[in-house]
């Protein structure tokens, strides 16, 4: 009894000699968080934290709650951190001055992973891997040199889209025209060629089908996934929701397309179209000498990712800045008729315009920025992560944060821009900003490492395609409707892109 009454003291010491590294370091812990100056918060609830906030159209409810809590705005996504960046001097600091230190993706959970499991651009954390791919896309697949190559393609295509709206306006006179759909049209067919080298028809393979395919993965990386913000539970909520079953059926659907059109094209007996190589031509080249991009080791699931990201940027994006431009013309009749006289007396009776002549038509130009300005078509730039602690305005960034940046809420910021709400071309008359990343109150492609590297190939096609709409018809209403109205709704629902709600049918008269 004596004996253990005499040890007994020696065993709490012992525990308490144990116990006081732990307290020193939640005492650290506890008093290094208040220290930190972290950006205003709105109030949040148990587990879900602030995603109850986020509401049908993210970037128009995290623009009003900014309004509120700053345009450095820290929400707790589930378990997830997440920093919302809404003015053009944060999305500066975080863009260009802690560029590398907020350069990296968050990785995808659940679902979505299976989405992008070719380790592509878009999403892949920054490393070796990413900048090789990066500079590959950008040295080889869309340089203005790469891009002008492909001028034939989207002549041709601009070309059956007119005739095609021709053909509509002469058996159906007076009969709208469904703009939406015919523009999407011109943007896939398009895009589909100069990753292909082939045309829906060649290829036996329907348009409709392969939209449909595009529009889903966009859906699917837009929806609401449980173990991107619940680890280790959240993937119930997925498989019960059907959304890891969509995501597997969605994959393998691309996955063996693309597997199909790679194989036609390792094909010895293949016959190439005339123009110069397609997409999967250049990279199949950089796969098998692997000599100047030797850290990227490029295989074909490589190249199976670059196409998806091709398409899931491209396709949509680009018909709906048109989609967006042309329903704001047409609520705004001054303003066609202002574009259509440009391009017609730059081009009179030539019939067609041609890229060649898109230098010289400044106000289309306008008309582009400012669509982009006002419906960015997406709206909240994907996501980074950040990998290093840095401040913002003032408050602290910790790593492992999400960080995203609002590219609509900062296009229509009153700080920047006068009448924000209004589609006024003629604001950038005179102006030197623009798109490509240097302006930071004008950020539909981002900015910085991770600023899309197709913004030349895209531009180039909305703006050929635009010139052409202008220049071969006048555009009316249908009859009874008057500009007011014209539905500018967004279309609200689980997509990256920021689409029109209802499709624009506009009835075309040849003016000539």
């Amino acid at each position: 009894m004596q004996m253990a009454m005499d040890a007994q003291p020696g065993f709490l010491v012992s525990l308490l000699l144990l116990f006081i590294p732990l307290l020193i370091f939640l005492v650290k812990k506890i008093t290094k968080k208040q220290n930190k100056n972290l950006p205003p918060s709105p109030p949040k609830l148990p587990i879900i934290g602030n995603l109850h906030q986020l509401g049908s159209l993210p970037h128009q409810s995290l623009c009003q709650l900014s309004k509120e809590y700053g345009s450095v705005m820290l929400l707790h996504l589930g378990n997830l951190p997440a920093v919302i960046v809404s003015s053009a001097e944060a999305a500066k600091q975080v863009m260009k001055t802690h560029d590398l230190g907020s350069c990296s993706r968050p990785q995808l959970h659940g679902p979505k992973q299976l989405t992008y499991n070719y380790h592509d651009l878009a999403f892949s954390p920054y490393g070796e891997y990413w900048r090789e791919i990066r500079k590959i896309c950008v040295l080889e697949l869309f340089s203005v040199k790469r891009v002008n190559s492909y001028q034939s393609i989207r002549e041709e295509e601009v070309t059956k889209l007119i005739n095609s709206i021709c053909h509509h306006s002469s058996s159906s006179p007076g009969a709208p025209v469904d703009l939406t759909k015919k523009l999407f049209t011109l943007t896939a067919s398009i895009i589909f060629r100069i990753a292909f080298g082939t045309t829906f028809q060649d290829a036996k393979f329907s348009e409709e089908k392969f939209h449909d395919m595009i529009l889903e993965i966009s859906a699917i990386l837009g929806s609401f996934c449980a173990a991107e913000y619940f680890p280790y539970v959240g993937w119930i909520v997925d498989k019960l929701s059907g959304l890891e079953q969509r995501s597997k059926r969605i994959f393998h659907k691309m996955d063996d397309f693309f597997q199909k059109v790679i194989d036609d094209h390792l094909n010895p007996g293949r016959v190439k179209q005339e123009h110069e190589e397609d997409i999967i031509d250049v990279l199949l080249k950089i796969v098998n000498e692997q000599t100047s991009y030797k850290a990227a080791s490029l295989t074909i699931d490589n190249i199976k990712a670059v196409l998806l990201d091709m398409f899931q940027a491209g396709v949509d994006t680009g018909a709906i800045t048109m989609v967006w431009a042309m329903a704001e013309l047409a609520k705004k009749p001054k303003l066609m008729k202002k574009a259509q006289d440009e391009v017609r007396t730059c081009i009179g009776n030539k019939g067609t315009v041609s890229e060649t002549d898109i230098d010289q038509l400044q106000y289309l130009k306008m008309i582009v920025k400012e669509t982009l300005r006002l419906h960015p078509p997406v709206p909240m730039l994907v996501p980074r992560e950040t990998i290093s602690h840095f401040t913002v305005n003032g408050y602290d960034i910790e790593p492992k944060t999400l960080l995203q940046v609002n590219a609509w809420a900062i296009g229509r910021d009153p700080k920047n821009w006068k009448d924000p709400e209004e589609f006024i071309p003629e604001r950038f008359e005179g102006s030197s900003i623009d798109f490509k990343g240097q302006h930071f109150e004008l950020l539909p492609f981002g900015s910085g490492r991770r600023a899309c590297p197709a913004i030349y190939m895209g531009t180039t096609t909305v703006e050929f395609g635009l010139a052409n709409l202008l220049y071969s018809f006048n555009w009316k209403l249908p009859d009874g409707m008057k500009e007011q109205d014209l539905n500018m709704e967004e279309i609200a629902g689980l997509s990256i892109t920021n689409g029109k709600r209802t499709a624009v049918n506009l009835v075309p008269e040849k003016p000539f």
